[in-house]
């Protein structure tokens, strides 16, 4: 006869209950930003940069056991094909109507939902009204006009002829301010985002890039206008805050004015490897 087990099996969490339950929001500070304000020249690389340290692997006749990721942005990506997005609501309108350099650090580790696609947002770009940076120096064209509407709606062009930019539009009708999406942790639909981006794989390049995150969400220009709070389509969730965040100046904008240039407008969450290039500009708020 059998033993008869006396112990309950363990039930693994849901990647989302522990996903929660690694933040809290009593610890969840506050970040202000100035506007602009005698601008800071970028960090250099040494300033982050530390020397790995070199341990004496230990001869055995086995492979060491890896240990279990204690990031939540890594227990996500690790268990994203099982995840989903229950229990999260959608962001509301009045959310979105703040100034970009204010609505740029709030949107880090908020989750954007289409379809069975789920992405968490890892790194930001601020773009404000008269900002040689942004698309609204140009004034209300067939191209910019998406900009220039409502705080909480969709702005997508298309850049260089074949990335999908993705930005969230800020503040007040007329105001033409929004924030870019540079990157993204992936969450749920690892198949679908790694089928449109053609890329098989689980690693931070599948979508550390405004270009590869508009790709993975399947975007075209069609859906600006859209609305990230009416549900159905592209929406935008509600998620705990992250702890810590960098900060750096904006990429690929050398045409513009020096002051806009330097000026520290780039965020991104502190301790994931879900960022873009170049990531020795940033440095701790």
């Amino acid at each position: 006869m059998l033993p008869v087990r006396t112990s309950f099996p363990f039930i693994p969490q849901s990647p989302f209950q522990i996903f929660a339950s690694s933040f809290s929001y009593g610890m969840i500070r506050t970040h202000r930003f100035k506007k602009l304000s005698n601008p800071k020249t970028p960090s250099s690389s040494t300033e982050l940069r530390c020397e790995p340290r070199t341990r004496k692997k230990k001869k055995t006749g086995h492979l060491p056991k890896s240990k279990p990721a204690t990031d939540p942005l890594t227990q996500i990506a690790q268990f994203s094909p099982s995840s989903s997005s229950e229990g999260f609501t959608i962001l509301p309108k009045e959310f979105f109507l703040a100034d970009a350099l204010d609505l740029a650090p709030r949107l880090l580790g908020k989750l954007l939902r289409r379809d069975d696609v789920v992405l968490r947002i890892t790194e930001v770009e601020a773009y404000r009204p008269n900002d040689s940076a942004c698309h609204g120096r140009f004034g209300v064209t067939a191209r910019t006009a998406p900009v220039f509407g409502p705080g909480g709606h969709a702005y997508v062009y298309l850049c260089y002829g074949l990335h999908m930019m993705l930005n969230v539009v800020a503040d007040e009708v007329g105001v033409g301010a929004a924030v870019l999406i540079r990157s993204c942790a992936p969450v749920s639909g690892l198949e679908t985002i790694q089928k449109r981006r053609g890329q098989i794989t689980d690693k931070p390049v599948l979508l550390t890039g405004p270009g590869k995150v508009g790709q993975a969400l399947g975007l075209s220009t069609e859906w600006s206008n859209h609305s990230f709070y009416a549900p159905g389509g592209l929406e935008l969730l509600d998620a705990p805050e992250p702890k810590n965040i960098l900060v750096g100046p904006r990429v690929g904008i050398e045409y513009a004015l020096p002051e806009h240039v330097n000026a520290l407008w780039r965020f991104a969450i502190a301790g994931t490897p879900w960022i873009s290039a170049p990531k020795n500009t940033l440095r701790p708020s």
